[in-house]
């Protein structure tokens, strides 16, 4: 048996039970977990706004030890440090086939069945995004394995599983930042600071950090930004000022917020990048007017797990990790235990802090 916080039924809280863990079948894997990151995804799986059969163990964002496999599984053995992704691809689909695996249609397969039980009454569970790593442990599939390279943190590696890939792939691979560009990047939680950090990496001139929160402006110069800004009425009127007058060659959104993302648009110059990273619920209704769209010329892109394939970024991460560029401690602004997860859900909810670490 294992511990492991329970999603019990959608909008209920999280809970602290014993579970029991099936040994890996054929093309599984067992990980033991190190840590596991609070993400925003976990809130809106637990309160509806992203589908989620319940009751569940959620948690997506985790690192760990491989404790035993299953069957033909051979890139992994016990005792490898390992980071879980979320969403592996098939690699057969029809996303797959043109190269984006990111898009994979059979990504979320293993979410839709239980994959354990409660310990008091048998109670079927099902792996929260097929990860399930709000627990001691968990068994996923083989594909969603990624081995750790050399060199980083084990604990702080579970940042790689979301948010760095996510903020990462959001500045490389979907607004391809350039050297010497202006990036602004709404909303300091977790993946923000990943993406403010990766802008700096990029070579990116001006960066600016965009929050309801005017304490998160420390934290959000030391992951990169030159500029901070507290969100209010004239919010796109303070980025186009600190970029010349003209707007942000990229704005980045990372709130899921109709009038966030309307924001981070009008914040950006003509011929400029708009990337949503931020997942919002189907109420949140954006508009723009048919003049606007021609008389500006920007490109609005969707950003789905930073448009990444984990398995070619994350060596090219840890290199980040181990030269020093990409500090990944610095984004946790509290490591708690299973039962600290509701107040970490709090926290996100009302605008507060970087990103909450699950420590085992």
């Amino acid at each position: 048996m294992v511990r492991a916080a329970v999603l019990t039924a959608v909008n209920a809280p999280l809970t602290v039970a014993e579970i029991d863990l099936p040994e890996p079948g054929a093309g599984q894997v067992r990980v033991r977990l190190a840590a596991a990151g609070v993400c925003h995804s976990d809130l809106s799986l637990s309160n509806g706004t992203l589908r989620q059969p319940a009751p569940a163990v959620l948690g997506h964002e985790g690192a760990g030890t491989v404790v035993s496999v299953g069957e033909g599984v051979q890139h992994v053995a016990p005792g490898d440090r390992v980071v879980l992704n979320w969403a592996p691809a098939c690699g057969t689909c029809h996303f797959c086939g043109l190269g984006e695996p990111w898009l994979c249609a059979n990504a979320g397969a293993t979410a839709a069945a239980p994959y354990a039980t409660l310990a008091a009454d048998g109670t079927a569970l099902y792996p929260g995004l097929g990860t399930a790593v709000f627990a001691e442990e968990t068994v996923v599939a083989a594909n969603a394995v990624l081995p750790l390279p050399d060199g980083v943190p084990l604990a702080d590696a579970a940042l790689l599983g979301c948010a760095v890939l996510t903020g990462y792939g959001a500045v490389h691979h979907s607004a391809a930042v350039r050297p010497g560009e202006s990036v602004a990047v709404y909303g300091v939680g977790g993946v923000g600071l990943a993406v403010l950090q990766s802008a700096r990496i990029a070579g990116a001139d001006r960066i600016v950090a965009v929050d309801v929160a005017p304490g998160k402006e420390e934290l959000a110069r030391a992951a990169g930004a030159t500029d901070f800004v507290t969100a209010g009425d004239d919010t796109a009127k303070q980025v186009r000022r600190l970029t010349g007058g003209h707007g942000a060659d990229v704005a980045i959104e990372c709130v899921g917020r109709a009038d966030t993302i309307r924001t981070a648009w009008s914040s950006t110059r003509r011929g400029g990048r708009t990337t949503v990273v931020g997942i919002g619920g189907q109420d949140q209704q954006v508009t723009f007017t048919a003049l606007e769209l021609f008389y500006f010329g920007r490109t609005l892109s969707g950003c789905v797990y930073g448009n990444c394939d984990p398995a070619q970024d994350l060596p090219v991460l840890a290199e980040h990790v181990r030269a020093g560029r990409l500090d990944l401690s610095a984004m946790v602004t509290d490591r708690i235990g299973l039962d600290g997860i509701p107040d970490a859900f709090a926290a996100m909810t009302a605008g507060r802090g970087g990103r909450a670490l699950v420590v085992f």
